[in-house]
């Protein structure tokens, strides 16, 4: 039998740490419940940084307690200065204050990987964010690795519609105008055969596509993609390659969860591990 002492010299390495700056979800199905356990899937460890406090199921948001922006940057103080995170994603940041106190953090090159989900409306309607958002979020895309929204999220940064795979096209390329290093526009919301996302890179265009999956099991969807993002970053993933594993991961989550799902609206994925 092994020493003790052999056993730890032995002992497989600590694995990645990736954090989450987001707000709580109480269903557990978005926010960062969703985004540690996607990290977890992937083997990373996950580290978080709270912004708010939602009481919300997966029918609606029913109420939201914001943290101050200067308890958000005490909090990333305290994971920064003991953890060394290798990847950090945003999701719900609440308010325009947080949102610059995040950019302020990022501008001193402490979130490395950054990838910005700009979480700006919930899935039942529900504003996610107070204040002049696009300008906000505008002063923090230049500090992303990647910038994630959704349809209705892009057509707010950039204030014109975006309905088909052309206006997709030109839009990431926009968002990379704005400062992103890259721009994932997730068309998920639209129905049809597949699901199309583009990423923009470095002016170069890869669609990722996957079967359109038939569920009203998509609450944490967004969030899902852009911890995996994350996660895949962490684990030492190119953008591209990152990007194209997180479709894969969010496409299985949504087909296992089409096969039965919690609560009386919008259920929650299945996060198991990588597809």
């Amino acid at each position: 039998m092994a020493r003790l002492d052999e056993r730890v010299t032995a002992a497989d390495p600590p694995p990645p740490v990736a954090l989450t700056i987001a707000g709580t979800d109480s269903s557990g199905g978005a926010g960062i419940a969703a985004d540690l356990r996607t990290f977890s899937a992937l083997g990373v460890y996950g580290a978080l940084v709270v912004t708010a406090v939602t009481a919300q199921n997966t029918e609606s948001v029913r109420a939201v307690e914001v943290m101050t922006p200067a308890f958000v940057d005490s909090q990333l103080d305290a994971v920064l200065e003991d953890l060394p995170v290798a990847a950090t994603k945003t999701g719900m940041l609440a308010t325009t204050g947080i949102v610059e106190a995040v950019a302020a953090r990022a501008a001193t090159g402490r979130l490395g990987h950054l990838v910005v989900d700009p979480v700006m409306v919930a899935s039942s309607g529900a504003p996610l964010i107070a204040g002049d958002a696009p300008a906000a979020y505008r002063r923090l895309l230049p500090h992303a690795l990647v910038v994630t929204p959704n349809l209705a999220e892009t057509e707010v940064l950039l204030g014109r519609r975006v309905r088909d795979e052309e206006a997709m096209a030109e839009a990431a390329r926009r968002l990379c105008r704005l400062g992103a290093r890259s721009a994932l526009v997730k068309g998920g919301h639209r129905q049809g055969a597949d699901a199309a996302d583009v990423l923009c890179l470095d002016g170069e265009l890869t669609w990722l596509r996957a079967p359109w999956v038939a569920t009203r099991n998509v609450h944490g969807t967004g969030c899902t993609l852009s911890a995996a993002l994350a996660g895949y970053l962490a684990l030492g993933c190119g953008i591209v390659e990152a990007a194209t594993a997180a479709k894969r991961f969010v496409t299985a989550s949504l087909e296992r969860s089409a096969q039965g799902g919690l609560g009386h609206g919008a259920g929650p994925l299945h996060r198991l591990g990588p597809a």
